[in-house]
Formats: C-alpha cells, sequence, structure tokens
C-alpha cells in the first residue's frame, strides 16, 4: 500500500550541472521533481544544445516559474516569455534563454529525467498515423474564427477519445490534424476510421496515413523516416479515405481488415514510387 512521503530539495538525490544552470532532483516512485536553475546569460542552444545533440530542445516541459524570466521560442517561429508564478506547457522543438540579470527558477514534473542528458533515443518499429482535416481553408472562410476554433477544439477532442480507446500516443497536433504512435498497425487503421465515423457529424472530413517502420523516441518527440512518409501517405489521401502503406498493408494478413489497391505515387522527398492501398472494409 502506498506510504505518504516527503523529500526536500534541500538533500536533493541528484543534482546536475550544466554551463550556466542545474537541476536539483527528488523523485517519489516513478516521478521525477526537478528544481531549475539557470544563470542569466543561459540559453539551452549555447548551453545544453551540445549535450543533447539535438538541433533544439526536443523535450516536453511542464511546470511553474518561482522567479526571473525565461523566453521560449519554437521551431516553428512562434514565441513566450514566462515570469514568477506563471503555469508553462512548452512542446518539443524549442530554444529557450534567461532574460535579463535575475536567475530562472522553476519547478518541473515531467523533464527532470532527461534534461541536459544526450540524446541516446530509443529506436522501435511503430505503427504511426497522421490525420489532417480536409478544406480546413475553405471551412474557416466559411464559418469565420470563432465557430471554426471551437469546431476545431471539439474535432481534437474527440480524436483524443478515439486516440485513448485505441491507445494511441499523441505525438503532436499540426493545427487540424495529428499525428500519433501505435503499438500496431491494426490498432492504427481502427483508429483511423473511428475518428472519421465520430467527427462526421461535424459537417468536416478527415484524410488519414498509415505507416509502420522504425522511429526513435526523443523525449516525447518521435522522429525518422518514416514519421515524414506517414505524413506523405495521408497527403495523397482523399476525403474520408485512410490509405496504408504496403510494409502496413503486409503486416495486416490476418486482421480482417480489408483494403484495394490506390495506386502507385511519388512521395515527395522520399526517393522511388510507392505502391498503397485503400481501407474499404470491416474488421
Amino acid at each position: 500500500m502506498p506510504r505518504i512521503q516527503a523529500k526536500s530539495f534541500r538533500s536533493p538525490e541528484e543534482v546536475r550541472r550544466f554551463p550556466h544552470g542545474r537541476i536539483e532532483i527528488v523523485s517519489h516512485s516513478e516521478t521525477m521533481v526537478g528544481r531549475f536553475w539557470l544563470e542569466p546569460g543561459w540559453r539551452w542552444s549555447r548551453d545544453v544544445g551540445p549535450i543533447a545533440h539535438t538541433h533544439s530542445c526536443q523535450i516536453h516541459h511542464q511546470g511553474v516559474v518561482l522567479g526571473g524570466r525565461l523566453h521560449i521560442e519554437s521551431d516553428a517561429g512562434d514565441a513566450c516569455e514566462v515570469g514568477a508564478d506563471d503555469v508553462y506547457d512548452i512542446p518539443p522543438g524549442h530554444d529557450a534563454w534567461v532574460v535579463g540579470d535575475e536567475p530562472f527558477k522553476a519547478i518541473e514534473f515531467s523533464s527532470a529525467r532527461i534534461f541536459a542528458l544526450p540524446a541516446e533515443g530509443d529506436r522501435v518499429l511503430a505503427a504511426m498515423l497522421c490525420t489532417d482535416i480536409v478544406d480546413s481553408t475553405a471551412h474557416l472562410r466559411r464559418l469565420g474564427d470563432f465557430a471554426w476554433r471551437d469546431l476545431l477544439l471539439e474535432h481534437n477532442r474527440q480524436v483524443r477519445e478515439e486516440l485513448n480507446r485505441f491507445r494511441g500516443r499523441e505525438i503532436q497536433t499540426t493545427g487540424d490534424g495529428f499525428l500519433a504512435v501505435f503499438d500496431g498497425p491494426a490498432r492504427a487503421v481502427r483508429c483511423a476510421r473511428a475518428i472519421g465515423a465520430s467527427i462526421a457529424h461535424l459537417g468536416i472530413a478527415i484524410r488519414a496515413g498509415v505507416h509502420t517502420g522504425e522511429v526513435e523516441f526523443i523525449g516525447d518527440n518521435v522522429r525518422g523516416l518514416a514519421v515524414h512518409e506517414t505524413a506523405r501517405v495521408a497527403g495523397v489521401a482523399a476525403a474520408g479515405e485512410v490509405l496504408v502503406s504496403a510494409t502496413t498493408k503486409h503486416l495486416l494478413a490476418g486482421s480482417e481488415l480489408a483494403f484495394e489497391p490506390a495506386g502507385v505515387h511519388e512521395l515527395k522527398g522520399l526517393g522511388e514510387a510507392r505502391e498503397l492501398f485503400r481501407l474499404t472494409g470491416s474488421g
């Protein structure tokens, strides 16, 4: 039976130091709690990037600021600044630096385990699903900003319900779509079909692509050529279609899912043309 525990940052279990900063770590069971201390002048790309060996920080940060200010800039160009008492959520793919002459201090609950450690990664064979709302720009023009935002929020809620039902791991949202990873291709394909059915009443349709290949997990993110191939497969699909790669179809033999040929397609940046297959039946 779990028992009440108390630990103190006055006696941390680990202190991980890096240029211009440190993390003090305590743990309870599988949870690691980190207290960050980043000195004035600290910048991720200069002080931690050479340790992590990634072009930007690939860790998902969630925490609360105790003092100081931190500027965050995503790989996509979005920027945000947080200060004392702010609660933040920073997706993977960003740079960050301390603003001003005061040290930045924060408590985080999800990143202390791997922050400022070499990105060894975890290469696994995974089934990936990429979805995208068809004609999203046209829907935005038709509905206007506020109505489109509400529709998108409902779309996201229903997608996440289906991901949970089929044990999919959400990697990222792409504005009007999702990238998710599954422990098997059948779950990914069935989830894609369920998402299409669940959002149909919203007056929108999705296109979906499923591919199975080796990927590398870096923090909460995933990378590898297979990720790009999944997105390219989805890009070929028409409204309401679920397309799968030949590799995925081969792995689904005996699953009772039915497919038909969807042609041979040049997938941008991936070399030779690839045959794709369209989901047609139940299973």
